[in-house]
This record gives C-alpha cells, sequence and structure tokens, in this order.
C-alpha cells in the first residue's frame, strides 16, 4: 500500500508543476458550492446470475430482483483559478427494501451501497467557444476512496482507494464531463491489501429538450488491467450507464424517469453480472455558491 501511495502522490506532483507552466483561458474565478443531486429513485430492478456473484463487495451484482427505493446526493465543492480547477466531489447511494412473502420469513436486501469522494487538479488548457457548444479541455489527476455504509453478506467491507490521471473534456453546454485515464489502486477490502492497474473512460452529456426539461446521460467503464494479489472478488472490468429525463416542477424540484445499466465480469465467474433499473426519480438541486464570470 506505502509503495502504491508513494508512485501515485509522485506522480501526482510531477504531473501539476509540469501543467502550471501551460495556459489557457477561461472566465470563472472563485468557489463554486453545488447540490447537484439529492434525490429519492423509485425503480423496479432485474438481476441476472447474482447467485454467480454473492461473496463479492458490489451490491448491484448481488442484489435480488425486486421494487426498490433509493437515495442519492452528489455534491461538489470546485475552485476554478485561471489555468487549473481544483474539483471536490461526494457521492452516496444507498438502497435497501425488505421482503415480506406471504409464505415465508422476511428478507432484507441492500441494492445499493457506496460512499465516493473524489478530489482532483483540473488544467485549463484550450477552451473551445463555437464547437459541440463549447467546453474546456486539459490533462487531470485524481485521488479517490471508496467505501461502503455496510458489508455485503458473506464479503468484507469494501474500502479501495485510487489514484488516477488522463485527459479531460470539461464545462461546456454539452459535454459537462468526457475523460479517459489510467489509474492505479490499492484495495485493502483484505488483509494484505491488492494493488491493482488498469484504465477507465467516462461520459456526462446533457441534452437541453426545452425550457425546464433536460436530458442527462452519463457512464463509467474501468478496465483492470494487473493485480498484484488476487482475490474470489476481483473483477475483470466493470460498466455503468445511466440515461435520465429531468423535468422541474417548482423551482429547485424536479421529477426525472430514469434507466441505469449496470454489468460486470468477475475473473473467476464465467457469466457477466447484470443490474437493470428503470424507474423515476424525485430530485432537489441548488447552487449555495456560484463562481463569479469575468
Amino acid at each position: 500500500m506505502k509503495n502504491t501511495l508513494t508512485k501515485t502522490l509522485l506522480c501526482v506532483c510531477i504531473f501539476t508543476l509540469c501543467s502550471t507552466m501551460l495556459q489557457a483561458q477561461n472566465n470563472k474565478r472563485g468557489w463554486q458550492l453545488d447540490l447537484k443531486r439529492a434525490s429519492l429513485d423509485l425503480s423496479s430492478t432485474n438481476v441476472k446470475h447474482a447467485e454467480d456473484y454473492q461473496g463479492f463487495p458490489e451490491a448491484r451484482l448481488t442484489a435480488d430482483s425486486q421494487d426498490i427505493i433509493k437515495g442519492h446526493l452528489d455534491l461538489t465543492g470546485d475552485y476554478f483559478a485561471e489555468h487549473f480547477v481544483w474539483g471536490n466531489q461526494l457521492l452516496l447511494d444507498y438502497g435497501k427494501t425488505t421482503l415480506k412473502p406471504v409464505n415465508g420469513q422476511k428478507v432484507t436486501s441492500e441494492n445499493a451501497d457506496s460512499i465516493l469522494f473524489t478530489s482532483s487538479y483540473t488544467q485549463r488548457l484550450w477552451k473551445v467557444n463555437d464547437f459541440l457548444g463549447g467546453f474546456e479541455a486539459g490533462p487531470y489527476a485524481a485521488l479517490s476512496y471508496q467505501t461502503e455504509f455496510n458489508s455485503q453478506p458473506g464479503s468484507p467491507l469494501k474500502k479501495v482507494l485510487r489514484g488516477e490521471a488522463g485527459f479531460k473534456i470539461f464545462e461546456g453546454k454539452y459535454i459537462k464531463n468526457l475523460f479517459v485515464a489510467g489509474f492505479a489502486e490499492d484495495d485493502f477490502t483484505y488483509d494484505p491489501s491488492s494493488e491493482k492497474y488498469g484504465w477507465q473512460a467516462g461520459f456526462e452529456i446533457n441534452q437541453s429538450i426545452r425550457e425546464g426539461v433536460k436530458a442527462v446521460y452519463s457512464g463509467l467503464y474501468r478496465d483492470y488491467v494487473h493485480i498484484s494479489r488476487k482475490q474470489p472478488i476481483d473483477l475483470d472490468y466493470e460498466l455503468s450507464l445511466e440515461a435520465r429525463l429531468d423535468v422541474a416542477v417548482l423551482k429547485e424540484l424536479s421529477v426525472a424517469p430514469f434507466i441505469q445499466y449496470y454489468t460486470a465480469k468477475g475473473r473467476a465467474v464465467s457469466q457477466r453480472g447484470e443490474n437493470l433499473l428503470i424507474g423515476i426519480s424525485f430530485s432537489f438541486s441548488h447552487l449555495f455558491i456560484k463562481a463569479d464570470e469575468i
């Protein structure tokens, strides 16, 4: 773990020193604190091959097929300087369902359980005004920590420290985030810990339909190339996709029908696990502090 952290921090420092010599043109300055989304999701999920993934610390693969209620929180605190953005994000997901069969015992199942905190540095190298609605672009580096509220039955509590570096397009009218990066993980779910290396890509795209209505598309693909100490719960790759239609109903309150798809392949499992959710979300958003426009 110490070796991985030392290498990651060294790469981040070199990246920061090199990138500060470059310049960009932009018009945001100062802190921006944004509650992007606090929501209550009502949905129905259909999980395939869950029996093959019992013991994996990933609730989306081990859940029962059921109707669920899930809470979600996305809070960001970003500092915009002339040549860089320091970003901080807290993502919380938790869903729990209690089943009460007529001729059976009460069964409780978690269908989502994740805590993710990320701190990132992004260099504001370029600002494009007349292409794809405009956007900024530059290299970035990030450190994140991921865990759970509760461990999954038959498995330890998930604890992962991840460092990543890559290239990002961001702050656009349509393209809110589009990136590709390499990453190094220290997975200390088990003791001794395991070092993992790979690459990932993700996106978030917004499309305005009409006033008060917008479509949001997001996704993340993560591929594990090397694992130093293999465990039964190790994944080969994972993919998550979401499409949501946000409809403003009252100021900062909105209703959003959505569809989510998650799939992953365990290294020791022959078939992919899948989780498909279709439902409706009731959400609240609020911009507490807005960065200055210059």
